[in-house]
């Protein structure tokens, strides 16, 4: 399975240039079962990157452009009567595909910002009284302009959780950036490099992954070092086992059966940064408090 997950990753950079850790740590979000948040400026490459992963795993692919209209029922779907057969009818929203891309996930009400929340979690939605189960894997990879953007408005923190990181692209650096602009077109992957069988697989294979008692004890440390402080608040438990299993999905990335230090600092601020909010909301704030966490807590040896 090593082999397989280095193909997707190898095509990926092929199609997203110069963003090598930023597409390993999507790959582990993936892998952990998580959800993506990426947040930053137009044009990008955002998009670019969502499609790329679902046309490497071969899955169902679904993009759905949030704006301030959007209603929850259009995420999750809803009942109609069928005159024929006397009876109503569901008729599945976009929400059931393996990957949805939420675009521009902010430009949305809260009230629709939050339709997404049992799915993210559950992997179900309730239409009608009704439980309906989604598909397997399902992965959520929501894109956000800045928020100094007209017509945003902030995810509420209980959503913000359910994202297992957050990332930024950022601008290319001039090498690649000069190799965008001389290609011909955009490269596309043309054959899925992995089945949904296979990344079930390694997806049940990530917890599997050995963190030893120094190291668990080491992931303590940080939690407990942002506790108890009035500038920001504090990562909580299902933080902390958001950061574990983030860092396990690293080690396997790695082609290791267990996870070092250095996997959770790899991860520690995609996983990290979007949980400590603080006295300001920027993410610069955050930054700054997670770089100051890794560096009070003493890794071990």
């Amino acid at each position: 399975m090593y082999s397989a997950i280095a193909a997707v990753e190898h095509a990926l950079n092929q199609v997203i240039l110069g963003k090598s850790s930023q597409i390993r740590l999507a790959l582990c979000c993936l892998l952990a079962k998580g959800h993506l948040l990426l947040e930053d400026l137009p044009g990008m490459g955002k998009t670019t990157l969502a499609h790329a992963l679902a046309s490497s795993l071969g899955l169902d692919y679904q993009r759905v452009q949030f704006t301030s209209d959007l209603l929850p029922a259009d995420l999750t779907g809803f009942s109609v009567y069928d005159a024929s057969r006397q009876q109503f009818s569901f008729r599945a929203g976009p929400v059931f595909s393996q990957v949805l891309l939420a675009d521009e996930i902010n430009r949305a009400s809260p009230k629709t910002q939050s339709a997404l929340l049992e799915a993210m979690e559950e992997q179900q939605v309730s239409v009608d009284g009704e439980s309906r189960p989604l598909p397997s894997p399902f992965f959520v990879i929501a894109t956000q302009n800045p928020q100094y953007h007209s017509g945003t408005h902030p995810l509420p923190e209980s959503q913000l959780d359910r994202f297992l990181m957050r990332l930024t692209l950022g601008f290319p650096d001039r090498a690649a950036e000069l190799q965008l602009l001389q290609q011909q077109q955009q490269p596309k992957i043309a054959l899925p490099l992995l089945t949904a069988a296979q990344l079930l697989q390694i997806q049940q294979q990530i917890p599997q992954v050995h963190a030893s008692a120094a190291l668990l004890n080491y992931l303590l440390d940080l939690l407990t070092q942002s506790r108890g402080r009035a500038d920001m608040q504090a990562l909580s438990p299902r933080a902390g086992k958001a950061l574990l299993l983030a860092a396990k999905a690293y080690a396997f990335l790695q082609q290791r059966n267990f996870v070092t230090s250095d996997d959770v600092q790899a991860v520690f601020a995609a996983v990290a940064e979007h949980r400590l909010q603080g006295t300001t909301n920027s993410v610069q704030h955050q930054a700054h408090f997670s770089q100051l966490l890794l560096a009070q807590t003493p890794c071990p040896v």
